[in-house]
């Protein structure tokens, strides 16, 4: 077992800590900081917003009442944002519903449901998140490679301290070229412990290393960094299996929460196999990394409609700070505001 802290050895000279641009809030308060909170949660969907906006320009300006071309035309700007085919066939059947039994008065009304619907559909999934009786609480970061799992888990290390928790990074992706010392900057950036073992080691042995650790120091949060996997590859899913098993026997009921990372901009293609991923991986809620960067942030919405899995944060930089507890609220807000 070896332990990096933020004093620990690095043969290069750990990169700076960026200072994030605004503290986030557990849940978005009121006055200021709620401002600043829904202001870059609107930053982060601004690509989608600025693409969703010019398709339903001409529907939400009307004045008249919502017939079956101006829903068509919705119907069009909501795939065109990856919500996807079900999640928008379900919106506009709501919708239709509703014009049926009562009359939907201009686009501003329109407007207004369609924020309605978009929100249901996301808090749906939403479940408290588990507090363990005792520390740490573990979580598991999962997913292919390339989606920003590691960088992810130094930016989360980093998200519990901004909240007064104290945590830990644990580097079992003992395969990826790299990955431990990537690891050991984002600790270094993060100010927090990381255990560690060789490249090549096992990974169920360097999380019972981290456990121990993290409960013998009362620390209240283990990242676990887990090596990059495809739920096809059985080997791999078997390892990840293996490692459940080492944490429960140390800790009951964990690990607590496994996030699956994933990129925004691969859109309805990484759905499929996120998909398929929940469900051979027990994930338990979603990262969903790069939004500011893509045009297509209504994945947010058919991932909590066909996964039935919540969001639990966002990605929206590079720095240190660029990482928001997703909020549905705001994610409308920001969307349709």
């Amino acid at each position: 077992m070896e332990i990096i802290s933020l004093f620990g050895s690095l043969n290069e000279e750990p990169e700076k800590p960026e200072e994030p641009e605004s503290k986030t809030p557990a849940e978005p308060e009121s006055g200021e900081k709620k401002s600043g909170f829904f202001s870059r949660m609107k930053q982060a969907v601004s690509r989608t917003r600025e693409s969703f906006s010019s398709k339903i320009e001409g529907i939400v300006a009307m004045t008249r009442t919502v017939d079956e071309s101006d829903l068509e035309e919705l119907e069009t700007a909501l795939l065109s944002s990856d919500i996807g085919v079900q999640t928008t066939t379900e919106i506009l059947d709501a919708l239709r519903d509703r014009a049926r039994r009562q009359a939907i008065d201009g686009g501003g009304e329109l407007r207004e449901l369609l924020k309605v619907q978009i929100k249901n559909i996301l808090e749906a999934p939403q479940k408290a998140v588990v507090t363990p009786a005792a520390p740490p609480k573990v979580t598991f970061l999962v997913g292919v490679n390339g989606t920003g799992k590691t960088t992810t888990s130094g930016k989360l290390a980093a998200w519990s301290k901004e909240h007064g928790r104290t945590a830990m990074l644990c580097a079992a992706d003992t395969f990826r070229a790299a990955a431990i010392e990537q690891l050991e900057v984002w600790a270094s950036r993060s100010g927090v412990d990381m255990i560690k073992t060789r490249q090549g080691g096992d990974p169920a042995a360097v999380l019972y290393d981290a456990v121990t650790a993290a409960k013998a120091r009362g620390i209240a949060d283990l990242y676990v960094d887990t090596a990059g996997r495809l739920h096809t590859k059985t080997g791999l899913m078997d390892e990840l299996d293996k490692m459940r098993r080492t944490a429960a026997r140390l800790i009951p009921e964990a690990p607590h929460e496994v996030l699956l990372v994933m990129d925004a901009t691969t859109g309805q293609n990484g759905l499929q196999q996120a998909r398929l991923f929940t469900a051979a991986a027990g994930v338990t809620g979603i990262v969903l990394t790069k939004l500011d960067g893509t045009a297509k942030g209504g994945i947010a919405v058919a991932i909590a409609r066909e996964l039935g899995v919540p969001v639990r944060f966002v990605g929206i930089g590079e720095k240190m700070g660029d990482l928001l507890e997703f909020s549905a609220e705001a994610f409308v807000e920001g969307l349709l505001g």
